[in-house]
């Protein structure tokens, strides 16, 4: 596989996104999760990210009992479930995620740290202060922001170097190419690109509207509520078609679109199971067949929005 820079270390250039884990797209279970990683690493992925909030701790559980130490290992801290919602990103909370997610990975050291959404009521200057400090005592390789505006980056950045930027992106979610996604090159800043196949979109078939009420979020998200979501099934019809005639899967022509936008970008797509991990082979996209899909696919396609306005309201909003 293909490398690309993460902070000091090199990895392939896809990821793997651990959030279905923690059971928020589905039932699994700890040994289909176990083999789904054995796959992954066999497939030449190198890059694992997790948060404390995925299964309340259920994702990092896996991840600690995995029996392989050698990967590229994230997670991420600073959302407090509810209700109501809550940010925190205080250095004593931070610390207080981090020794708790340690324990439950089973290391002493994790290679990439997040806030997982910034408190607006807090300098980001303190929260790049409070990273620095866990990186000088080797309790984290480095540290990222997740969902921030270009100017946040900047901020934090000037402060102490900051490791990657993760936020949503993918054929239909392009806001980061509105600054953000240039801002993190021109900084030599890894952008991290969670939810890179629509959260179930650009999988293999047509996503069927089969959510768990109450606990698939995806029940309550505007782009899967009718009629947005019949709506954005139509209009992704076309893209599938493009892929069936090219010999693409579908899911490897999303994951190629995404690694063309810059060769600083990782995409971390998840699953639960090992089978869809073959869905993942990357089409080999040439100028002519990216212009083919932005003539199907042009930016700003989708029906309704990414979040709902709960989730939205922790998000850095830009533009």
């Amino acid at each position: 596989m293909e490398q690309r820079r993460l902070g000091s270390r090199t990895v392939g250039a896809l990821g793997f996104g651990a959030m279905s884990f923690g059971g928020m797209f589905g039932a699994t279970d700890e040994a289909t999760s176990l083999a789904c990683l054995d796959a992954a690493l066999d497939a030449g992925i190198s890059h694992f990210d997790t948060a404390d909030i995925y299964g309340m701790g259920v994702s990092e559980q896996i991840m600690g009992k995995w029996a392989h130490r050698d990967v590229h290992l994230a997670t991420k801290c600073g959302i407090i479930n509810g209700p109501p919602r809550v940010v925190r990103n205080d250095e004593p909370y931070i610390r207080q995620c981090l020794e708790e997610s340690l324990r439950r990975l089973k290391r002493e050291h994790v290679d990439l740290f997040y806030i997982h959404r910034r408190q607006p009521d807090l300098p980001i200057e303190d929260v790049a202060g409070t990273m620095a400090k866990l990186v000088r005592e080797g309790k984290i390789g480095g540290y990222g922001l997740s969902e921030v505006a270009p100017s946040t980056l900047r901020r934090a950045h000037a402060e102490y170097p900051v490791t990657a930027v993760q936020n949503e992106f993918s054929l239909w979610t392009r806001q980061p190419q509105l600054g953000l996604i240039q801002t993190c090159r021109e900084l030599g800043v890894a952008f991290v690109a969670f939810s890179p196949l629509g959260r179930g979109m650009f999988g293999r078939e047509p996503l069927k509207r089969e959510f768990r009420v109450g606990i698939d979020f995806r029940d309550t998200n505007p782009r899967f509520i009718e009629p947005n979501f019949s709506a954005n099934l139509a209009a992704i019809a076309p893209f599938r078609n493009l892929c069936a005639e090219r010999g693409w899967t579908v899911p490897g022509a999303a994951l190629a679109w995404v690694l063309a936008q810059g060769d600083h970008i990782i995409p971390i797509p998840g699953t639960r199971t090992a089978d869809h991990l073959r869905d993942w082979q990357l089409a080999d996209l040439d100028p002519t067949d990216i212009a083919a899909i932005a003539c199907i696919l042009p930016a700003g396609f989708a029906h309704g929005a990414r979040y709902g306005d709960q989730q939205m309201a922790s998000v850095e909003r830009y533009c």
